[in-house]
């Protein structure tokens, strides 16, 4: 009567064992120590630097009269439509990206619209073209696609193209694929690649077309008052500079490029219509006060919040129209040439291992967090010159505090440093190594590749400056 019993307990405990063994094996499969190696020990960082050296060689400035030409594209899509038509920015339905505590509800229309724009460079034969759009990033499916378009139509390659984003909350999303992504912009809807891609191609195609012979200056203003540090606070630094170039075709048209770094956060998760927050109330007053066309770019803007007077729609427009009339006091002193030199340079760089952590000091293995994270293994660095100007775009939400430091190097070599945020890829916030281990959002949940990035990107950014700066 005994043996019935013991057969079946036996049998339970041989598959509780087995479960467990299981269970084992799968967190020794699934999780790992947080890779802390040094940077320029690693494969990665050798692959980098080869292409780097390779790149250097090939590249030429060009030195000569400049010629500029500026075009726009409007951005705002239409919803509520009867059917889906993204050739003409006609959604049924479509979300806004920016807070995922909208939980992916779709907008409910238009309260100011939303634009992408663009200024030409030629110099000697070389073009270069700089974008902006009212978006909270550029993201890499549709930066791709213009691109592959651009080609195509104009024979731009991917380093002639400067891309940037004025990172409003408010913006088109449905453009993300996976649950990271989902999370910020909405469901996916592959509509709204297209007709995000198209704007771009749009606004670039008018900005070559409008090519004349023009003028270039550039400078900066302090804006401290409208910015603070939002992960430490008075522990840590802000960069304060409010960068703008001036350029200025010969028949009198004119554009502006501004650039700063507190994030377009003014107007929250409340808001269900299109806005390009602050930043697009800085281009409309510069816009009606010039005459001309407005870019706004955003700067460092990892840790960095804006400090508006007032909330919503209300801050939005205070904060905007004072800079705004910040800039305007700046121009008249702007000293213009047409007398410019000219360069780019690109850089394919091979990322670390994902470093997606479960706790401070545990990771997810990178074959699972990349079924999570849609950071690729590749992302892409770009460097711009304009005359003694350096412009810097990054795949990331760069950090203001990391922007300071390449400023500084920059200018005790006669140069000024511009760096912008959002270049058609993205791989998560970039922010100081001395921030890893601090919990939330930006240091825990968004620093995708672990605590090397900046350090490995700063050397990257300088290295990459130097070479245009010292031809």
């Amino acid at each position: 009567m005994v043996q019935p019993v013991k057969r079946p307990l036996r049998i339970g405990l041989r598959v509780l064992a087995g479960l467990a063994v299981l269970a084992v094996a799968t967190v020794i499969l699934s999780v790992d120590g947080v890779d802390s190696r040094p940077y320029f020990h690693e494969s990665y960082y050798a692959q980098t630097i080869a292409q780097l050296h390779a790149s250097a060689e090939t590249n030429k400035l060009a030195r000569g009269e400049l010629a500029a030409g500026f075009g726009r594209a409007r951005l705002s899509p239409t919803v509520n439509a009867p059917q889906d038509a993204p050739a003409q920015g006609q959604f049924r339905s479509l979300p806004l990206a920016g807070y995922g505590n909208r939980h992916g509800r779709p907008a409910k229309g238009i309260h100011d619209d939303l634009y992408v724009k663009a200024v030409a460079l030629k110099v000697q034969g070389r073009i270069g073209v700089m974008v902006g759009a009212d978006a909270l990033i550029i993201p890499p499916e549709v930066a791709e696609r213009a691109a592959r378009r651009l080609e195509q139509e104009s024979g731009l390659s991917r380093e002639q193209i400067y891309l940037s984003a004025t990172h409003t909350h408010c913006s088109l999303g449905g453009w993300g694929e996976g649950a990271v992504a989902e999370s910020f912009a909405g469901g996916f809807q592959p509509e709204a690649r297209v007709w995000f891609s198209d704007c771009i191609v749009a606004a670039v195609r008018n900005a070559l077309g409008d090519l004349k012979p023009a003028r270039f200056g550039h400078g900066q203003f302090t804006a401290s008052q409208y910015i603070r540090n939002r992960l430490v606070g008075g522990l840590g630094k802000v960069d304060p500079e409010f960068c703008y170039a001036l350029l200025k075709q010969d028949a009198g048209k004119l554009a502006v490029l501004g650039v700063f770094g507190a994030h377009a956060t003014i107007l929250s998760s409340d808001m269900m219509e299109f806005s390009a927050d602050y930043p697009g109330c800085w281009q409309r007053a510069v816009e009606q006060a010039t005459g001309g066309l407005a870019v706004f770019l955003a700067g460092g803007v990892g840790s960095h919040s804006p400090v508006p007077a007032g909330k919503g729609l209300e801050g939005t427009e205070q904060m905007g129209q004072a800079l705004a009339r910040m800039l305007i006091e700046q121009l008249p002193r702007t000293a213009l040439t047409n007398s410019v030199t000219f360069g780019m340079l690109g850089l394919d760089v091979t990322m670390p291992p994902l470093n997606v952590r479960l706790t401070d000091g545990v990771r997810l293995r990178p074959w699972l967090a990349g079924k999570l994270v849609p950071a690729q293994s590749h992302s892409f660095l770009q460097v711009f010159r304009i005359d003694d100007s350096v412009w810097i775009s990054t795949p990331c939400d760069f950090s203001g505090e990391l922007a300071l430091g390449i400023k500084d190097f920059l200018r005790g070599r006669g140069s000024s440093a511009i760096i912008t945020s959002f270049n058609g890829d993205y791989v998560g916030y970039v922010i100081p190594s001395r921030y890893y281990h601090l919990g939330g959002y930006e240091p825990r949940l968004m620093s995708f590749f672990g605590p090397n990035v900046p350090d490995y990107f700063d050397e990257l950014m300088r290295s990459m400056a130097l070479t245009l700066v010292n031809e």
